[in-house]
């Protein structure tokens, strides 16, 4: 059973709208792994769709700020401006999905969701430090995380751990444990501006890393006419 694997849509119609057509036939199922809102001048179409389509969904720090379950406090002042922005606009439907999100890790067969990491749904795997300390969290083979907005991974093995820099289709191997970032959907953030997610096939050990271009005009305008900070339309040119 293939899964579509998506993370940080972040409010981006025009970007999840072009993965879900370049994904058509691919998958069986849907997994997101948070920050559905936030940044992005859509949110009660990207929490619409979520709700409607993914099996499983988790919360990200953003889908916490959007609906007060966190404060925004010790964010960014871009950050702050457009969670603000986007409790005062979710739909009451959307808001109480976004709150009753549970966090990660959630277990589905085998394998594993989490936001940031396996020992705290805030923090960012970014170096192979940061993963080392989650070592002795890890539960699954196979545990899939976003938050970092940069489409690959980690290979845990014996001898250290190797990064995955999102080569286009990765086959597991049976004596190593793996991290796997599908990317951002609404905001990557590895200089390839393009919207990034991937698909799991559990049965053939297969992830593949796919990206796709959207229409950034549309959605980095939509940005500023909301009013929303314009370093939030910017940086979807970028990648970064």
């Amino acid at each position: 059973m293939p899964y579509l694997i998506l993370s940080d849509l972040h409010s981006n119609r025009e970007a999840l709208e072009a993965v879900m057509e370049d994904a058509q036939g691919r998958y069986d199922r849907v997994l997101c792994l948070g920050d559905i809102v936030g940044y992005g001048a859509d949110p009660n179409f990207t929490a619409e769709w979520v709700r409607e389509h993914a099996t499983e969904a988790i919360r990200g720090n953003h889908d916490k700020m959007c609906t007060g379950v966190e404060s925004p406090e010790g964010h960014n002042q871009a950050a702050r401006t457009a969670a603000e922005w986007t409790r005062a606009r979710l739909t009451e439907a959307n808001a109480a999905y976004l709150a009753s999100l549970p966090r990660g890790p959630l277990r589905v067969e085998d394998f594993d969701l989490v936001h940031g990491s396996p020992l705290d749904e805030d923090e960012y795997l970014i170096h192979a430090g940061d993963v080392a300390l989650t070592l002795e969290a890890l539960d699954a083979q196979v545990t899939f995380f976003g938050h970092t907005h940069i489409q690959g991974g980690f290979l845990l093995a014996r001898r250290g751990i190797r990064r995955i820099a999102g080569e286009r289709v990765l086959e597991l191997e049976p004596d190593y444990m793996y991290l796997i970032n599908p990317g951002s959907v609404g905001q990557p953030r590895d200089a390839n501006p393009r919207a990034a997610y991937a698909i799991y096939t559990p049965e053939n050990r297969r992830v593949e890393y796919r990206r796709v271009r959207y229409d950034i005009p549309s959605a980095a305008q939509k940005i500023l006419d909301a009013g929303l900070p314009p370093i939030l339309a910017g940086r979807l040119y970028e990648g970064t």
